[in-house]
This record gives structure tokens, sequence and C-alpha cells, in this order.
């Protein structure tokens, strides 16, 4: 089960040990879109919800769930965060918000499941707040953009040999778990 790190031998799920890995600069850019009416994003552009600023209370959401991720995530480590921005980027004449959160902390593991939650959170948020003009919102195209620090270093989505973009090689410790 070396493959699979919150798997010890039998099986059985856990919480991976990094006590002696080295804090490292890490940083985690996450990326999502919803999906809405195009008359719904002009709406929370000129600021005509009813909720209020659609968009301000979104990018709060967003860096509360980064900041929350190890209480949602079981296995996730809670990490001392330094730095969490998240920007909401409505495009009215296509009918979206896109969604970029950039989580950065000093560690011995990374921020990408706190990026991911970040946009995550605030893409619930959006939905939420518009949910009763615009019942066909959807959300969607979560994915993780790229990531640095650590041993096996930086990658980004779309470069490299692998599907899906390598930056470097992944480097496995003794154990075999990946950094």
């Amino acid at each position: 089960m070396a493959d699979f790190t919150h798997l010890d031998d039998s099986g059985a799920a856990r919480m991976v040990d990094v006590s002696a890995k080295p804090a490292t600069a890490r940083e985690a850019v996450a990326h999502g879109v919803v999906h809405m009416a195009t008359a719904t994003v002009a709406a929370i552009v000129d600021r005509a919800v009813a909720k209020g600023d659609v968009l301000a209370v979104a990018r709060i959401a967003g860096i509360q769930g980064a900041k929350h991720t190890s209480d949602l995530i079981p296995l996730c480590h809670p990490l001392a965060i330094t730095a969490v921005a998240v920007d909401l980027e409505p495009v009215v004449a296509e009918g979206r918000v896109e969604i970029v959160a950039r989580v950065k902390t000093t560690g011995p593991t990374g921020v990408e499941m706190e990026a991911l939650t970040a946009v995550s959170v605030a893409a619930l948020t959006l939905y939420d707040m518009v949910k009763a003009i615009d019942r066909a919102v959807m959300i969607g195209e979560i994915c993780l953009r790229e990531k640095s620090g650590g041993r096996s270093g930086a990658w980004r989505r779309g470069e490299g040999p692998e599907a899906g973009g390598q930056v470097g090689q992944k480097k496995r410790d003794d154990e075999g778990h990946v950094d």
C-alpha cells in the first residue's frame, strides 16, 4: 500500500507523519468556475443581489475555508497558513465567475488541499448567494493549477511529460511517501 500515503500497511486510514520533513516555503494555486445566467453575473457585478455583495462574501468564505481545511478533510494536517488570496472574476458575457485561490505556508507539508477548499467554499457561497434568482447555477472545473515547495518542487498543470503536467520529478521518502 506504499502508493497510498494515507493508508498504513494493513490498509487502515492514517494521517501521514510529516514530523521528520524540513519546513520549506510552499504555495498552491487552485481554480474553479461557477456557471450561471448572464443576467445573474450582471446582477453580481451591479451589486443588485438582495443578499449583498456576493463577491466580497464569497472571498471571505474562501479565506475561511482555507483556514478550516483540516476541520473538513479528516486526514489533513492543521497548518500555519501565512497567506490566502481568493480572487473572483465575473465574466458577464460568458455567464461565469472564475475563482482563483493562492495559499502559502512555511512548513513540512503542502497547501494544495487548502487552496482547493478555498475555491470550493467560495464557489458554494456564490451558489448560496444567488440561488434565489438562478436555480441553474453550476459549480465545476475545480482543480489544482500549480504548487511549489518541498522535495517534489514545482508542478504546473499542463506542463511536463505527465498528463496533467509535472515540472521536475516527484520524490519519495524511505517509506515511499510523495512529498
